[in-house]
């Protein structure tokens, strides 16, 4: 059994944070469990990518070309920053609002609009689906937990590897007690966004 997981996103977002979520549910769940990243300038919105292999016979930390089995992004641009990871049957778990770059703000580029990021994806052959993490985030009252409304939506979505009460106890286990009720919120959201699409 092999699970790789890519998650793509901007620094701020908690892309680490959900990372050592993730690897923590594995772990708890008795699984081999690898986690790498790759470290834009992430203090200034830089990109980040956390990759997280779980299997028995996983033995490097980086996903290999092609096999990536879910890609949870944190920003829309971000999902299509590693294309070389992704491979027909990757699902794709996408915030559908965008941070915009300084360049953009100054209109000195131009962002790409969702359709066109979403057809790149698809030409790969991935199956997208667009969670309006942010949104839903605010709606839980838990506006820093745009990282773990996406990991909900991921639970729903399941691959059979990882059980939602792990998720949930990596959560309780490995981030702040003090946001403990805002993330689980923010978790239910996600997971009933995602029940709603499937």
């Amino acid at each position: 059994m092999e699970h790789n997981i890519l998650i793509n996103s901007i620094g701020g977002q908690g892309g680490i944070a959900l990372a050592r979520v993730l690897a923590h549910a594995a772990l708890d769940e008795g699984l081999n469990v690898r986690v790498g990243e790759t470290l834009g300038m992430a203090q200034r919105g830089g990109s980040v990518q956390s990759h997280i292999r779980i299997g028995g016979d996983v033995h490097g930390s980086l996903i290999p070309r092609g096999r990536c089995d879910v890609l949870l992004s944190l920003e829309p641009s971000e999902a299509v920053r590693t294309p070389e990871y992704l491979g027909p049957g990757t699902r794709v778990i996408l915030s559908t609002t965008p941070v915009y770059p300084i360049p953009v703000l100054l209109k000195e580029a131009t962002y790409p609009e969702l359709p066109k990021l979403t057809s790149a994806l698809e030409r790969i052959g991935c199956r997208v689906y667009g969670v309006d993490a942010r949104r839903l985030a605010l709606e839980a009252d838990a506006p820093a937990s745009l990282n773990i409304v996406i990991l909900g939506a991921y639970a729903f979505l399941g691959e059979g590897v990882l059980s939602t009460d792990s998720l949930r106890k990596a959560i309780c286990e490995s981030l702040s007690k003090r946001f403990l009720e805002a993330n689980n919120k923010a978790f239910d959201k996600g997971y009933e966004a995602m029940e709603k699409m499937l």
